[in-house]
């Protein structure tokens, strides 16, 4: 068999090169999702991702381009994606909270692209068009939300020669979001569980309704946390116990490293519905918080591990499935019941 494909090969190699041979263009005009009109060669084999959520996308669609990370990986993070990561540069963020973009060691890298992805803010073309001009390397901007996740792979395919990559990744994101939405379109908001996101050290840290980190809890709950001042903030909003204890919410689910393993015998907590009947989880931290931190493509296992937590009944396939074929789809990752026991461990249905 592998002779014969490779005597079919070179035939039609022969057969080519007795023709005149084209010149390849060196370099494409690519327009971002802002509508800029960037010069890139026309292969791109070095990429760099402008920040952490960049870093996540990139992650699952291109790592073996990467020339370095916005933030270290974790020991779990490193067992998914590879102990090569350990040695990568670090170069921080260029958009976010804070600019900690190391310019310097981006440039050392000599990537051919650097990537941004996410939502658009006010000053996110100036931010990029001021980077590509510092460095004299071109910046791409892949718009990327919750609900179109597919589109953005898509584009990324067409960035990087990946077609076949990114129109799976993209059939998977648009196959994943219309399921959920599907479902959710037969749950009336009456019948939607009352339900808060808490985090922070006290737990007194709350994702507001209408928040870009709460995409996925408005798309399938009732988030009880309705504030004057809604944060963008990965830590939300600053709440007190009282204002919990007024929302009552039936359900609670807590961000890794907040109280979830001693709010149910505390008793300052024992007013709240959800502590006093049991109805509390932890979010999956791995590789990312499935939820938000930062608000991206970790968020496609949070809208699937979420409502088969609030509606368990409306769903034909587990978390455990579902957590399964993520993880060999995004990651190419095949989970072990005992990886997956952990990652889900205060996740799933009592």
């Amino acid at each position: 068999m592998g002779t014969v494909a490779l005597a079919g090969c070179t035939s039609n190699n022969q057969a080519s090169s007795s023709q005149a041979v084209q010149a390849q263009p060196e370099t494409r005009m690519f327009t971002d999702s802002l509508g800029r009109e960037v010069e890139l060669p026309a292969n791109i084999e070095r990429i760099c991702p402008s920040g952490h959520t960049a870093q996540q996308v990139l992650l699952t669609m291109a790592p073996d381009k990467m020339v370095g990370l916005s933030q270290p990986l974790s020991d779990d993070q490193l067992a998914i994606f590879g102990e090569k990561f350990k040695d990568y540069p670090v170069f921080g963020a260029v958009l976010g909270a804070k600019d900690d973009l190391n310019r310097e060691a981006v440039a050392a890298a000599d990537p051919q692209v650097i990537i941004d992805t996410g939502e658009v803010k006010k000053d996110t073309q100036e931010s990029l068009d001021a980077l590509q001009e510092q460095l004299g390397i071109p910046v791409v901007f892949v718009e990327a939300y919750l609900e179109d996740y597919g589109a953005a792979y898509e584009t990324l395919g067409e960035l990087l020669g990946m077609e076949e990559r990114g129109n799976e990744l993209s059939e998977y994101c648009t196959c994943v979001y219309d399921e959920v939405k599907s479902t959710m379109d037969t749950i009336p908001e009456s019948e939607r569980v009352n339900m808060a996101y808490l985090l922070g050290e006290n737990g007194l840290n709350a994702i507001a309704k209408t928040s870009f980190q709460a995409q996925v809890i408005d798309m399938v709950a009732n988030n009880v946390v309705v504030v004057d001042d809604v944060s963008g903030k990965g830590n939300g909003n600053e709440i007190s116990l009282e204002q919990i204890a007024v929302w009552n919410p039936e359900l609670i689910i807590f961000q890794k490293g907040s109280i979830y393993d001693t709010v149910g015998s505390d008793p300052a907590w024992s007013g709240i519905a959800a502590i006093a009947n049991n109805n509390f989880y932890e979010v999956p931290n791995n590789p990312w918080c499935w939820m938000n931190n930062p608000p991206t493509v970790n968020q496609l296992m949070g809208m699937q591990w979420l409502p088969r937590l609030l509606y368990p009944d409306k769903f034909n396939n587990s978390i455990e499935d579902v957590t399964k074929a993520y993880y060999k789809t995004m990651y190419n990752k095949d989970l072990t019941d005992a990886e997956l026991s952990e990652i889900l461990q205060g996740a799933l249905p009592r």
